[in-house]
């Protein structure tokens, strides 16, 4: 399969931190793919690299087998980006808003009556931009990124700080992108929900490095049984020296200290080997449940915290 995009061995540095370590990615052509981290993991660095925004200090990035320098023109008009945060002329009203970068690209009326629709603001058309609910805004910026009908899609935690209603308008007019086009997409995000229902591969990034990388499958091994157990102290607290040098389990202790959670990948053997470890430390036990592994789990796994910690 073609890959329309291919990072090799990049760094990116800002002053005393590093934000990119060397990452290496290849995305093939018409696929999803979500970069899910926490904030400082590196993503936004990335995504300003393969746009063009930043440069790498070392390494090497290629669109449509094209490096920037000497193609900006040409790229340009391939993809289609929506950053953290989009300012808009407050005083423009929508459809003006997207005659006014429909015309970067020199297309007419035709393809802003499209976008209207294609993103759900018919009824907004002669609203101002400063009138614009945070999920109508999102949506106008999706829109304005979708007008060149681009082959690569680069979006910026596009849902960040909406509802859970107006992220789920964001996430249908995606979904009816990857049916119905051959865009690629990279989508930013530390919201697990939104990797696993837009996205075919996930990449998990942490500290400027890939942790771990695949289709939803492939991360959670679900061909292997992992159950994750979840459990609550009945009084007390989990130690923080839970997970001392030579314990039997990896224990995952919450902020309160109230909850734990560890995964098992033999259920039935190990399961009262943890209960019996627990006793030993003087944990008394008020809930324990068992399910399967989450891509949640395995960034703990990964990195010891929650990615929202």
């Amino acid at each position: 399969m073609e890959n329309v995009i291919e990072v090799k061995d990049v760094w990116k540095s800002f002053k005393t931190v590093q934000a990119v370590k060397g990452l290496n990615l290849s995305i093939p052509k018409g696929q999803f793919v979500a970069l899910l981290g926490p904030n400082g993991a590196g993503k936004t660095t990335l995504v300003e690299m393969i746009e063009g925004i930043q440069k790498p200090d070392r390494g090497e990035i290629t669109i449509m087998g094209r490096k920037w320098r000497g193609h900006e023109d040409e790229l340009h008009r391939v993809i289609g980006l929506s950053l953290q945060e989009t300012r808009f002329i407050d005083k423009l009203r929508v459809t003006e808003t997207l005659m006014l970068f429909s015309s970067f690209f020199n297309l007419g009326r035709k393809r802003v009556e499209e976008i209207i629709d294609i993103v759900g603001l018919r009824d907004k058309t002669r609203s101002y931009v400063v009138n614009l609910s945070g999920g109508q805004r999102q949506r106008l910026a999706l829109g304005i990124s979708l007008l060149n009908s681009p082959s690569i899609l680069l979006l910026d935690e596009p849902t960040t700080g909406l509802d859970p209603n107006a992220r789920r308008e964001i996430w249908e007019i995606l979904w009816s992108l990857k049916e119905n086009s051959n865009t690629s997409m990279i989508l930013t995000t530390h919201y697990m929900e939104e990797a696993e229902n837009l996205c075919d591969y996930i990449v998990i990034m942490d500290h400027g490095v890939i942790l771990r990388e695949g289709t939803r499958k492939q991360l959670l091994e679900e061909e292997n049984g992992e159950k994750v157990i979840e459990f609550s102290v009945s009084r007390g607290l989990i130690p923080e020296s839970i997970n001392a040098e030579g314990v039997p389990f990896r224990i995952h202790r919450d902020l309160s200290g109230e909850k734990g959670t560890v995964v098992l990948s033999q259920f039935e053997s190990e399961l009262p080997e943890l209960v019996a470890y627990l006793r030993s430390r003087n944990i008394n036990l008020s809930h324990l449940e068992s399910r399967r592994k989450t891509l949640d789990d395995l960034f703990i796994e990964l990195t010891g915290r929650k990615i929202d910690e």
